[in-house]
């Protein structure tokens, strides 16, 4: 075997000495032992701001986050398609009210009206009147009705749904979604 230690470290050694009893002086008069770093201290350019490192990253990082939906609420999810359903239900009687005028500001309802009545009228009566059946009134009620149906169904379906997904979520685990977030 080949000595390393040298003839100093070997008197050290066979004094019985352990590293930390022994003579300052016999190691040759400096302080604590501190190991070299493993990387620089950064260099400090005259502002003192750090420079990026080339081929360093400048452009932020996305963290993701992978989640599951265990279970959707069924009061939560009533209460917000009940709030949609109803949206839904106002929107489509605005728009059927638009469209009426729309349709009886081009003449729509004259000209087919017309040809309905000449279609089935007769001598003794003057046929179906489709602008009277088709009155703006008539059409709002009609349209209301369908979207009152609509909120309710709406509502039921959402919920009912709801119970079917924790039903189902149970056994295979729920739905999973990857989220991400710019820094």
């Amino acid at each position: 075997m080949t000595e390393t230690r040298g003839a100093k470290g070997r008197a050290e050694y066979e004094g019985g000495a352990l590293p930390g009893e022994r003579d300052k002086s016999t190691q040759g008069g400096q302080g604590p032992y501190h190991p070299p770093a493993a990387y620089p201290a950064p260099q400090r350019t005259g502002e003192g701001m750090r420079r990026p490192r080339t081929g360093a990253r400048t452009t932020p990082r996305t963290r993701k986050a992978r989640l599951r939906v265990a279970k959707a609420d069924p009061w939560s999810v009533m209460k917000v398609s009940f709030l949609l359903s109803i949206a839904l239900g106002i929107c489509t009687v605005v728009a059927a009210a638009v469209l009426w005028m729309v349709m009886d500001a081009m003449g729509v309802f004259s000209t087919v009206g017309g040809t309905i009545s000449e279609a089935t009228g007769s001598n003794e009566s003057n046929g179906f009147d489709l602008q009277s059946f088709l009155s703006l009134p008539r059409v709002l009620l009609f349209t209301s009705v369908i979207a009152v149906i609509d909120v309710v169904l709406a509502t039921a379906l959402a919920t009912l749904g709801a119970f079917i997904y924790n039903l189902s979520a149970g056994f295979v685990g729920g739905v999973e979604l990857t989220l991400a977030e710019d820094e």
